[in-house]
């Protein structure tokens, strides 16, 4: 986890020595204390020693945190504490063992960093521990606490802390300084996940001027509540995507209500090389003035190009595609400003739930980006739907201001009753613009390990329209209640009004619904046929060594305002979103001369020149890096446009059932596999011969892109709050080469199939292509976590279930 990050942003990893305990409090072993913290202090050797084995350069990339919230753990009076006496009161205990640790961290690593005290709040008693810290020289190299009450709280604790620290500093060597700030866990479950939301805590972040960690309140790989599915962001990923954008110097933002939380907050920025302000938003229902002011007429001239984009909240663990175009149009700067009405004229009313993105530019030369993906949308909330039959619930409030700890729910109510034999009809009235066929999204939850829904997984229940035109929908699984996730399909609908309605049973009875779910609402929405297209303008991607351009000189046809010049190698990157792990066509546009080479997730697809700069592409469902660099010459990135083409790629499906399988790999029945049949068993012990191999041919040699659907259920007993669902490896082999390790998130259930696409390198002709998987060593190669920790499963042994690979050209 390291290197990649280190390698690609040079941050850091804030490692939590304690957690090498189980439970919460931690169970802290030892029949004394001198005995328990001896047997610490062993562990924290044995961790710094692992950090002595990276490289030298990524060493200085980690952060030890020896004591997490050591008030109510180590130091506090628990059952599983050092001596039953709180630090808070008498804090002699504590500092010694401060010391104690830190001693032995920078004895073996004399240029660690290690963070302190790292308290669940700041407490008035952590200016004692810096005023001890001091005397003791050990004081620690970055203050840690922890902020998961409301965005606020962190300005007012940061100027807080900073008045505390310039007391006990002055007078000592210290005097003046200032040490780095990080509140390494912040946000809780109604926070999480939920663009207008998070953007408040972006804020008080921000201008406090220190570092934070989302706080990790529910399963492992998820990023805090950002990554769902394999390779999928949620609106809270494309929400840091805009942050981490952001580039030049932020400058002060005035909201209506300064720092007063749950109200409309901001950030923004100004970067006078890329000639470029961006501003992120959100967090108010209601009508919004945004006014740019002060804007530099040597920067932007008299008038700017702008894009307004809203990235909305789509669930817990639930997909979004990339943020919606809102707005796009130049606007004249009168009297140095710049301003947007929300809920007046085309701009819509603020949505509290999402967040928005403004970008300014010169005005340029350039066409439309592209129009809005939608030409209406509506969502109806499922507590104002009509129900009938039986089991009704109407369950609520959930998670709101005044109880952060649950999870945010749209209108704060769900509903309950579309179970395993219950006779319940939920219609929604719903009234559209005109005649289509609509995009339908059902947010919906069930909770993976409930008594009904571990037969089947995914609940299915029956959509119709009008009490007809009836589909089968499979509602999605997770890992508590009330996290929500959307089922998706279509809908034919004529103007005017209609019922759709979520029913238990089919219409000829044959079918009923297994399982048991909560629906919070429906989105109802019709695509814009003129959006087909997705576009991303070169002046708005990540560049590397480059700046846009927006000369009025470029040639005509370009769109936006500008383009980017990528000499050999510059680079840009744009995150593209693909709803499928499916074929697609990518069409750069370049100007000038020269060439430029095109990569899709790392794999080379194209060389690409002026008028020759197509190419069809496997992309992965969710989000894929394409990133275009300069190899001679100096071409001219105007933008990148993106057209789904299922079907242009030849593909080829191979049933996982009808592959060659060895030792203990069997087929599986499994209702929602493809043949109703799925292999398991892949994998076990070290050294084991549990194999999966496919005969697969290729037209010719090449890179293919090879989707694996497959099924993931290997979930570990929490000991606390955290579900600990754990990701399957399979090592995967192509004609009895060197195996390449894939990593198969979680899928909630045996019975819920993802796909994940794979490179894989193939002949001309037949190959083979090997499944397998064993129990993986601990940090030092030769020891096993099941030797470490008995009973206890940290790591899985075996490849996730495989329902059936299909092998595509990875690119044209």
């Amino acid at each position: 986890m390291v290197k990649p990050l280190a390698d690609s942003t040079d941050g850091d990893v804030y490692i939590y020595m304690t957690d090498i305990h189980r439970g919460f409090p931690y169970q802290w072993p030892g029949s004394t204390p001198e005995e328990k913290l001896d047997l610490f202090k062993q562990k924290i050797a044995k961790q710094v020693d692992q950090v002595l084995q990276l490289e030298p350069k990524y060493q200085d990339n980690i952060v030890f945190v020896p004591f997490n919230e050591p008030e109510g753990n180590m130091f506090g009076t628990g059952e599983w504490s050092y001596n039953r006496i709180s630090w808070l009161s008498d804090p002699r205990d504590y500092f010694k063992a401060w010391d104690d640790v830190y001693a032995l961290i920078k004895g073996k690593l004399p240029d660690a960093r290690i963070a302190g005290p790292n308290t669940s709040v700041l407490y008035a008693q952590v200016k004692g521990y810096l005023q001890h810290v001091v005397q003791a020289g050990t004081v620690p190299d970055v203050m840690t606490w922890h902020e998961l009450s409301h965005p606020e709280q962190v300005r007012e604790s940061v100027k807080r802390y900073r008045q505390m620290e310039a007391e006990v500093f002055a007078g000592t060597k210290y005097a003046g300084k200032q040490l780095p700030v990080n509140v390494n866990e912040y946000a809780f479950n109604y926070h999480t996940s939920v663009p207008g939301q998070m953007i408040q805590w972006v804020s008080a972040i921000e201008e406090s001027k220190v570092d934070a960690d989302i706080a990790y309140w529910n399963i492992d790989g998820n990023l805090s509540d950002s990554a769902v599915q394999a390779n999928r962001g949620n609106g809270q990923w494309w929400l840091f995507n805009a942050y981490g954008s952001m580039s030049g110097h932020t400058v002060q933002v005035t909201p209506p209500y300064p720092g007063q939380n749950y109200t409309l907050q901001g950030v923004a920025t100004l970067d006078p090389g890329k000639k470029q302000a961006r501003a992120i938003f959100g967090g108010a229902d209601s009508a919004g003035h945004i006014r740019f002011e002060n804007v530099p007429a040597g920067v932007f001239g008299r008038e700017v190009h702008a894009w307004v984009r809203e990235i909305p909240w789509t669930g817990q663990i639930g997909d979004s595609a990339q943020p919606e175009i809102v707005a796009e149009r130049d606007v004249a700067v009168k009297d140095g400003a710049v301003v947007f009405d929300f809920g007046s004229g085309d701009l819509p009313r603020l949505k509290e739930s999402s967040a928005y993105e403004i970008v300014l530019t010169p005005a340029g030369s350039g066409t439309l980006t592209a129009p809005a993906p939608k030409l209406w949308e509506r969502s109806y909330e499922a507590e104002d739907a009509r129900y009938t039959g039986g089991g009704y619930s109407r369950n609520g409030p959930e998670g709101s201001p005044a109880d952060v700890s649950k999870f945010y729910t749209s209108g704060r109510y769900d509903v309950g009753g579309l179970r395993t034999g219950s006779d319940g009809v939920l219609d929604f009235t719903v009234e559209v613009p005109q005649a289509g066929r609509y995009d339908l999204g059902v947010f919906a939850n069930s909770l993976n390990t409930f008594d009904r829904v571990r037969e089947q997984g995914p609940t299915n229940v029956f959509v119709r329209v009008d009490g007809g035109a009836e589909q089968e929908l499979f509602l999605p699984l997770g890992y508590k209640w009330v996290v929500w996730d959307h089922a998706d399909t279509t809908v034919e609908l004529p103007a005017g009004k209609h019922v759709i309605s979520l029913a238990t049973r089919s219409l000829d009875g044959a079918k009923a619904t297994k399982g048991d779910a909560i629906v919070d609402r429906i989105r109802l929405s019709l695509p814009n046929p003129a959006a087909a297209t997705s576009i991303y303008e070169a002046e708005l991607a990540d560049l590397h060594g480059t700046r846009p351009s927006y000369e009025d000189r470029h040639e005509r046809g370009i769109s936006g305002s500008g383009v980017v010049a990528v000499g050999r190698g510059q680079s840009a990157t744009f995150w593209v979103y693909s709803a499928q792990d499916a074929a697609a066509s990518l069409d750069l546009k370049l100007l000038g001369s020269g060439k430029a080479s095109v990569t899709v997730n790392g794999v080379p697809v194209t060389d690409a020149r002026r008028g020759s700069s197509a190419a069809t592409v496997s992309l992965s469902g969710g989000i894929n890096k394409v990133t275009v660099t300069g190899r001679s010459g100096t071409p001219l990135v105007d933008r990148l446009e993106v057209r789904q083409a299922a079907g242009a790629l030849a593909a080829t499906v191979y049933e996982a059932e009808s592959a060659q399988l060895a030792g203990t790999a069997k087929v599986s029945q499994l209702s929602l596999a493809g043949g109703k049949a799925a292999v398991t068993g892949v994998g076990g012990e070290p050294g084991n011969a549990n194999t999966l191999t496919f005969t697969v041919r290729a037209a010719a040699s090449g890179t293919y892109a090879m989707r694996v659907r497959y099924s993931n259920p290997e979930q570990s007993a929490a000991t606390h709050y955290n579900p600990d669902p754990l990701a399957r490896h399979a090592d995967i082999s192509v004609n009895g080469a060197a195996a390449q390790r894939v990593m198969f998130p979680h899928t909630f259930h045996e019975n819920n199939f993802w796909e994940l696409t794979v490179p894989v390198g193939l002949k001309k002709g037949e190959n083979t292509v090997e499944f397998s998987a064993a129990e993986l060593p601990d940090f030092d190669g030769t020891t096993y976590a099941s030797e470490t920790f008995p009973g206890v499963l940290l790591r899985s042994q075996y490849a996730p279930a495989i329902d059936k690979i299909t092998v595509a050209p990875y690119s044209d």
